[in-house]
């Protein structure tokens, strides 16, 4: 029996999800075990947050490095206060960002376990933009410690399907609400201290920031940017090499076309094995991870092409950098 068939998935509607699912799942993480669920951005894999022996779950779930903090995911801003010392800054770019695609990370109050901040003095904070995700941490009663629900390093999942293949009976359960609408991780910022550091492109536009700043972005040191989840090791790769094309260059001569399969939004540049072509960078974005595992599926070596630095090409970017180690 495939790891996909071992997996306990239901079906829920988005935007009506079944009260009495709901409440299964959330006694679930009250009783310390795992739940897979939608956000805005990839599915997630759920503990309760406040409990370091379900956070442990999560690591051995995953095969997640233990020093890779992890993003409490909440319902209410109010519940960041009990977790986070919230300053009036703080509390703007919640109003004007949350629920959404932006974690925001602050110095972490004496409740949150270590096994969340990596031992660091720092936690992440969201609030995704999904209902599902607002009922079921709504019903869990405490902030769920979420990272992507996949096998660490390789490509998030944006489907059930994708959860059921990396971790099969490795959860408790998974709620099954369709495809994810972002496709990529949150943005990370630290507001530890007086500029803000971008840690992590993702969901949230750094131009969109940084018009709600009204000043740039700063680039964070090594040590700033360990308080990311994401950012140490080699993530978002498939078990087949990825190789990046840039539109207007000619093909490197070591890729085979004929054993390789395109990612992108321009005309490949070679007849591939297979092509995947997406309408703008957002689709691009939305699909480069399920991209990533139907080629893969098909034994194919990837070309991605590089996107530009703009809006969520520059997430993108990130992901499509780390999967193919450049």
């Amino acid at each position: 029996m495939d790891s996909a068939s071992e997996a306990n998935i239901i079906k829920v509607d988005r935007w009506n999800p079944d009260a009495g699912v709901i409440k299964r799942a959330g006694s679930i993480l009250k009783s310390g075990g795992l739940v897979a669920f939608p956000t805005d951005t990839v599915y997630g894999l759920g503990a309760n947050g406040l409990v370091p022996a379900a956070i442990r779950k999560i690591f051995i779930a995953k095969g997640r490095p233990s020093d890779n903090p992890l993003i409490l995911h909440l319902a209410k801003t109010k519940d960041a206060e009990s977790l986070a010392e919230v300053d009036a800054r703080a509390v703007e770019v919640m109003a004007a960002f949350w629920p959404g695609p932006l974690t925001i990370v602050l110095k972490a109050r004496r409740r949150v376990p270590a096994d969340v901040t990596a031992g660091l003095s720092t936690v992440a904070l969201r609030m995704p933009d999904h209902p599902v995700a607002l009922a079921l941490i709504e019903a869990a009663g405490c902030p769920v410690a979420a990272p992507s629900a996949n096998r660490s390093g390789r490509p998030s999942p944006t489907d059930a399907e994708a959860v059921a293949a990396d971790l099969g009976n490795k959860v408790d359960l998974v709620l099954d609400a369709g495809c994810v609408d972002i496709g990529l991780e949150s943005t990370v910022i630290d507001l530890t201290g007086p500029k803000v550091l971008l840690l992590r492109p993702g969901g949230t536009t750094v131009e969109r920031l940084e018009a709600f700043f009204g000043e740039l972005l700063e680039t964070p040191d090594y040590d700033s940017k360990k308080r990311s989840p994401g950012t140490r090791y080699k993530h978002y790769a498939p078990s087949v090499p990825v190789c990046v094309w840039k539109a207007g260059e000619r093909l490197d001569d070591s890729i085979d076309p004929a054993a390789s399969g395109f990612l992108g939004v321009s005309s490949p540049p070679a007849a591939f094995a297979r092509t995947i072509l997406f309408e703008s960078e957002e689709n691009y974005a939305r699909g480069v991870f399920s991209g990533f595992r139907q080629l893969e599926a098909e034994g194919l070596n990837i070309v991605a092409e590089w996107p530009r630095p703009l809006g969520i090409g520059l997430a993108l970017r990130d992901r499509i950098k780390r999967a193919s180690q450049l």
